[in-house]
């Protein structure tokens, strides 16, 4: 989980561009393409880090999450761009010594490839009535859908997502969302909504009632966004406190 540095120019350049949404949370992903072969050994080390940052505690934290495709990714909150300059491992490596080397060497070899982006939340297209936030108790089950888009569509499945959105609230759905838009570092644009729930029956019981709840009109209302999206992905997910970490204040 190697914290990568954007220099100042490029980080200026990307909080101007989203300057209009600045009212949403930024987050830091780093992202492991684990081996499936290798899943095993990678938890491991995940678990052994986890413990290593509880004993040394760098000055940061982390929410976890898996997706079916073997996708683990640490999700930071930032404040702002000039935060991806920092690396808050240094003197955990220092304590450490060679050890702390030694894990990210295991790491290695469990992946073949890994990156790091930004993502930001965006409040006004999610649908959280009761309150907005990334993770609830006893839902840690996650359903996750990209909808990516070219750059020419960008404003009109912004409006189709509102429009989504104005159809739950009108009808008092009980099925929440959350929805992140892509940053720096994403090699394409793409709006991703993150559904929580107890488990995959949970998931699909609730699914179910909502589909009922909307009824056929919610065709027309989806079609607002599935007519300008380029392509979609949908991915079963898990929300790992195991793996999370969160610095404790002295």
């Amino acid at each position: 989980m190697k914290t990568f540095k954007i220099t100042l120019v490029l980080a200026v350049l990307c909080l101007t561009f989203n300057f209009s949404q600045a009212q949403n949370q930024l987050y830091t992903v780093h992202l492991d393409n684990v081996k499936p072969s290798m899943i095993g050994e990678y938890e491991k080390i995940a678990k052994e880090f986890n413990e290593a940052c509880k004993k040394y505690n760098p000055e940061t934290s982390w929410l976890t999450t898996t997706t079916s495709d073997f996708k683990f990714m640490y999700v930071t909150p930032m404040e702002n761009f000039t935060e991806l300059d920092k690396n808050p491992y240094n003197d955990m490596a220092k304590e450490m010594g060679d050890a702390y080397g030694e894990i990210f060497q295991r790491f290695n070899k469990c992946y073949d490839s890994h990156s790091d982006y930004v993502i930001r939340l965006i409040d006004n297209l999610s649908y959280m009535p009761d309150g907005l936030s990334q993770t609830q108790e006893g839902q840690n089950y996650r359903d996750y859908v990209y909808i990516y888009f070219t750059p020419e569509n960008g404003a009109k499945v912004r409006e189709g997502m509102k429009a989504v959105k104005a159809m739950f609230a009108n009808k008092g759905s009980k099925s929440h969302y959350r929805v992140y838009r892509s940053g720096f570092g994403n090699a394409e644009n793409y709006y991703l909504v993150a559904i929580s729930s107890k488990d995959e029956i949970d998931s699909a019981h609730r699914n179910k009632a909502n589909d009922e709840l909307l009824g056929p009109e919610r065709f027309v209302t989806f079609d607002k966004v599935m007519k300008y999206a380029s392509r979609m992905e949908e991915y079963a997910g898990a929300i790992r406190p195991d793996l999370s970490y969160a610095h404790k204040k002295n």
